[in-house]
């Protein structure tokens, strides 16, 4: 059976005990949380959130520059008010560049990515002070708590940056 059949088989089974069909658009907490993509985080669970509570957008890294354009949905159309950031121990994010990655797409794909900007970092905390820094100057996000954090993957732990 393929991961998608198995996925289809879990939601009918979701589906069928489902209750939160009344949940309103915008989260219930005014928050928005932006982490990585990384399978070993589950921010629902880390974070105690719920259903309806909170917006989360996971792209690689949890990079912010990435999110800015669901951070300003989320705030100006949905009205969130305060920023969680959180990048992980052992991210991949950590073990490249952007040159190495162009190189490898060139040599197994034969394509230019050089207008693509991977955002890899050398350095975990900086990263998530960096982007902490982005959201905080960017004229496109209101001026509303942003908090960063370090999950370490081993222990399921967020620690502040």
């Amino acid at each position: 059976m393929s991961v998608a059949a198995e996925f289809e088989t879990a939601n009918k089974q979701y589906a069928a005990q489902f209750t939160h069909g009344d949940l309103p658009l915008p989260p219930g907490r005014k928050v928005l949380v932006v982490t990585c993509m990384d399978a070993r985080i589950d921010p629902a669970r880390a974070l105690g959130l719920r259903e309806g509570d909170a917006h989360v957008v996971r792209n690689a890294g949890g990079r912010a520059a990435e999110a800015l354009r669901s951070v300003v949905i989320s705030q100006q159309l949905l009205g969130t008010r305060e920023i969680i950031l959180i990048h992980h121990t052992d991210c991949g994010m950590l073990t490249f560049s952007d040159e190495v990655l162009r190189g490898k797409i060139r040599a197994d794909l034969g394509e230019d990515a050089d207008h693509i900007a991977f955002l890899p970092f050398g350095d975990l905390a900086q990263s998530v002070r960096d982007d902490v820094a982005l959201l905080k100057r960017s004229g496109l996000v209101l001026d509303v708590p942003v908090t960063g954090y370090i999950y370490d993957v081993k222990t399921g732990t967020i620690t502040k940056v």
